[in-house]
């Protein structure tokens, strides 16, 4: 099932993380501002929401990619 994660290479998906994860970097990563919108209760408009999905995937693809592999060394 989780087949294309474990063809992925973890360093590519740090740098698509870093990049894309964190852009635009200043005056902070849309990323953090999205997940503070989220905290305060204003991610309403779709385009934040849209945001917040294309800048947090590439983290949530690292965090699976890292839960795998801790996964498959228990095993």
């Amino acid at each position: 099932m989780f087949d294309w994660l474990d063809h992925l290479p973890l360093g590519l998906l740090l740098i698509i993380a870093l990049t894309l994860g964190l852009a635009p970097f200043v005056p902070e990563p849309h990323v953090w501002e999205k997940l503070k919108m989220l905290a305060a209760g204003t991610l309403v408009r779709p385009i934040d929401i849209f945001d917040l999905l294309l800048h947090g995937i590439p983290w949530l693809l690292v965090l699976a990619k890292l839960g795998r592999l801790g996964w498959m060394r228990m095993r």
